[in-house]
């Protein structure tokens, strides 16, 4: 079996393989994630601050090999099976199949080992920077102190990691010959003390024999009309989404003030989609790639708009996050037209054919749409015009300050 894992789950599997997460083999099982959550211990007392875990959706049993890739499918490393709760917590040691060869400043991930025979048992001091160094003077006068060489790990997880990496080699130009800049992709955890310990850790997996944790990232958000944004129209077949998400864009182009990209649902279909059926498993896939587009095109301050029958709601939920962890926000729009104005409406005779059996899996007949609890707007169409319902939606924008 293959499997890609999770990005941070990624990041953690290049630790254990580089041996910074030491003295960890492996994924963690449920024993030792309860030890470490209520003691910062491992099952066998080892101290280890927070849990390095993998969580597989599909059933495996103990001895299983599952070869985990990266997203390009390179094969990074052969896991082990010990055990899988019934939540998909999978645990095991790992065996690297090959070492990370994408990214920017790939060159700048460096093993401990490497690390520590370039240091050759020289004392060193370890500033871990999840964000740039705005005074160095007190990390050049504490490693005159000890007479140490100044490393540099920077966190270069996600989205900001690439200007973490930059921030460091700026640094490294105004401290002393011989500093070392180290690439090491640590996600964050969400508590700050845990966060911290397991930034030590790493560091002394590097060689440090002192440790200096740097400022935390600020993140100043630029104004909602500058942000990368995707409105996401979801609702039954008959609805009046995709006349809403195109009188959406034709009132944003006259407007002129925001670059648009309408992702149309049968153009995704012919184009982006086409060979997929209408299975669950294919639907879900057409909305990822939707909301994978849509998510690129919000990154760089676009506006994406796409109005797919989206019936299931986890699949809506993945495609917020994708849209979210690129920095950018997502409205929701649920158009709640009731079912039997929507076949009033069927001019296709789509929903004929479903009830009789002609077209399988048809949602709202034959297969179920979950309607959204976390709608950002709601839109009933069945006594309202299409302009008004237009309407409403920039009106959403603009009292949310995405258009101007």
């Amino acid at each position: 079996m293959e499997w890609t894992p999770e990005p941070h789950e990624l990041a953690d599997l290049e630790l254990l393989l580089s041996g910074a997460f030491d003295p960890l083999t492996g994924f963690l099982g449920h024993d030792d994630v309860h030890t470490v959550h209520e003691r910062g211990t491992l099952a066998d007392g080892t101290p280890w601050p927070a849990p390095v875990t993998l969580h597989l959706p599909v059933e495996v049993f103990p001895r299983d090999e599952i070869t985990l890739l990266d997203p390009e499918g390179l094969p990074l490393a052969v896991l082990t099976v010990t055990a899988q709760e019934a939540d998909g917590l999978t645990s095991g040691p790992v065996k690297a199949l090959g070492t990370p060869e994408h990214g920017p400043f790939a060159r700048l991930r460096r093993t401990p080992a490497q690390v520590k025979e370039e240091l050759g048992g020289c004392p060193a001091l370890a500033v871990t920077m999840r964000g740039p160094l705005d005074d160095l003077s007190e990390i050049v006068a504490t490693a005159k102190e000890l007479d140490a060489v100044i490393l540099l790990l920077a966190l270069s997880y996600g989205e900001a990691g690439p200007a973490v990496v930059r921030a460091a080699l700026r640094a490294k130009d105004q401290l002393p010959d011989g500093a070392l800049v180290v690439s090491v992709p640590l996600a964050p955890r969400a508590e700050p003390e845990i966060d911290l310990e397991l930034r030590e850790h790493v560091a002394t997996a590097y060689g440090a024999t002192e440790h200096i944790a740097g400022p935390e990232p600020v993140s100043i958000p630029g104004p909602p009309h500058r942000r990368g944004l995707v409105v996401f129209f979801t609702g039954l077949s008959g609805s009046g989404k995709s006349t809403i998400a195109r009188g959406l864009r034709d009132a944003l182009l006259e407007l002129g003030t925001r670059t648009v990209t309408y992702l149309d649902g049968d153009v995704v279909r012919q184009l982006l989609s086409k060979g997929l059926t209408f299975s669950k498993s294919d639907r879900d896939l057409n909305i990822r790639r939707i909301g994978f587009v849509a998510a690129e095109a919000a990154r760089h301050g676009g506006l994406a708009i796409c109005a797919p029958i989206a019936p299931y709601a986890a699949t809506r939920a993945e495609v917020r996050e994708m849209v979210e962890s690129v920095g950018a926000d997502f409205l929701l729009v649920h158009v709640a037209t009731p079912l039997e104005e929507c076949e009033r409406r069927d001019r296709k005779g789509l929903y004929a054919k479903a009830r009789a059996g002609l077209i399988p899996e048809f949602t709202g007949i034959s297969d179920p749409y979950e309607e959204p609890d976390d709608a950002d707007l709601v839109i009933d169409t069945t006594h309202i015009t299409i302009d008004a319902a237009v309407s409403q939606v920039l009106g959403t924008l603009r009292s949310g300050g995405w258009i101007r």
